[in-house]
């Protein structure tokens, strides 16, 4: 088992270590799918040493070995964080590995699907963070995979009805999409844009046709009260000013994740208290 978990461990520093280079190339408005990875700085061509997740960073002393430059922290903290969502994917949602032989197709499809999703998402937290722009390119991509995998998803079940059960489960992903997306919209509009950006209200579709409902709920209130927090804490700490400016984003993909993994106990938590 504990082989099994080294194993995603590493193919996330690998797949975390793509995702840097699609962050960067995006920054730039260079292609992803072609051309060897270089240096930021003095643009030259980096080798394999140079490119083994985390260890380069630390065997180079968070440094260039060509001009000497330092190297972003986001490139090893990337890689780190791909790696544990991908362990936490895989440890939380479906431990496949103590029963290989009885993998089915679609659980194998539900994996890769969230592993993806996981990545996208990592792209869109990072770049938001640093340039507080969501890229279109990324959550269209992530909303279009979303939407397929639900009909997906939904086409696979062998229970009951399964027009009635497609045409409730597409509605309730649609309207809550819908729903966070206007909800957002009017904010948007009330605030002429000064309180969020109009792709947080893009990424409210997102998590509407991921989350559903009710779990669009929970990924919302958490991702206001997440981000009332911070902001508060960055203000006392003289680190922000009540008219700074502050990336929702990550907050929302925090809400997302929340819901996501712990979205029906704390459903159940809430309602068990007026019980």
């Amino acid at each position: 088992m504990a082989i099994s978990y080294l194993f995603v461990f590493i193919f996330g520093l690998i797949v975390g270590s793509f995702l840097n280079c699609v962050i960067y190339r995006l920054e730039v408005g260079k292609s992803f799918l072609k051309g060897r990875s270089f240096c930021p700085d003095c643009k030259h061509d980096l080798s394999w040493l140079d490119l083994i997740p985390v260890f380069s960073y630390i065997f180079l002393s968070g440094k260039c070995r060509y001009c000497d430059k330092k190297i972003s922290i986001q490139y090893p903290i990337v890689e780190i964080l791909t790696a544990s969502i991908f362990l936490s994917i895989f440890n939380l949602k479906f431990e496949i590995f103590n029963q290989f032989e009885n993998i089915k197709f679609e659980n194998l499809i539900g994996i890769t699907f969230l592993l993806i999703i996981s990545s996208l998402l990592v792209i869109i937290f990072v770049f938001d963070l640093k340039h507080f722009i969501i890229p279109d390119r990324v959550l269209f991509t992530l909303i279009g995979i979303v939407f397929l995998y639900k009909v997906f998803e939904i086409l696979s079940l062998d229970n009951w009805n399964l027009i009635s059960n497609f045409k409730f489960q597409i509605s309730n992903f649609l309207l809550s999409a819908i729903g966070a997306s206007g909800f957002f919209l009017l904010i948007y509009l009330i605030s002429r844009g000064k309180w969020i950006g109009f792709g947080d209200v893009k990424f409210a579709f997102f998590m509407g046709i991921f989350l559903g409902f009710p779990n669009i709920i929970v990924g919302l209130y958490s991702a206001f009260m997440i981000g009332a927090i911070i902001g508060v804490g960055l203000i006392l700490a003289k680190r922000k000013k009540m008219k700074s400016e502050i990336p929702f984003g990550p907050f929302l993909i925090i809400g997302t994740s929340i819901a996501f993994f712990w979205g029906n106990q704390i459903i159940n938590w809430y309602f068990n208290l007026f019980l």
